[in-house]
């Protein structure tokens, strides 16, 4: 049954805090950014470099993502709740992965920046 509800976000997942994390995107081997939430949210900004992929749909589009399993994924949502089953499901597939820290509610509250629009990867 849990394979069911593989989406659920409850549990606790490594997370990064947004400060942190927008350091690291301007160092010398930045992790990789995943989004999950869904193409009208991504198209209201998000992290420049990030790929999205509707939670709902990560399980069967990871293997087409082209993440690189040598550098660290950090998982981000709205709030932090959908990138909990995210992290999950990157780990079981063996990538280091870890959450943004109350999601891009932090990121924007702590004034990062954002691109708007484009084209989701749905």
């Amino acid at each position: 049954i849990m394979r069911r509800f593989w989406w659920w976000p409850f549990g606790r997942v490594p997370e990064i805090d947004a400060q942190e994390l927008h350091s690291r995107l301007q160092g010398g081997s930045p992790p990789q950014v995943l989004d999950v939430r869904t193409g009208l949210e991504w198209r209201h900004g998000h992290i420049a470099g990030a790929i999205n992929v509707p939670i709902l749909h990560l399980p069967e589009q990871l293997p087409s993502l082209g993440l690189d399993k040598t550098r660290p994924v950090v998982a981000i949502c709205r709030t932090a709740h959908r990138s909990i089953p995210a992290v999950r499901v990157l780990r079981e597939n063996g990538y280091d992965a870890s959450q943004l820290r109350h999601g891009m509610q932090a990121w924007w509250s702590a004034g990062l920046p954002v691109v708007p629009g484009g084209d989701a990867n749905e």
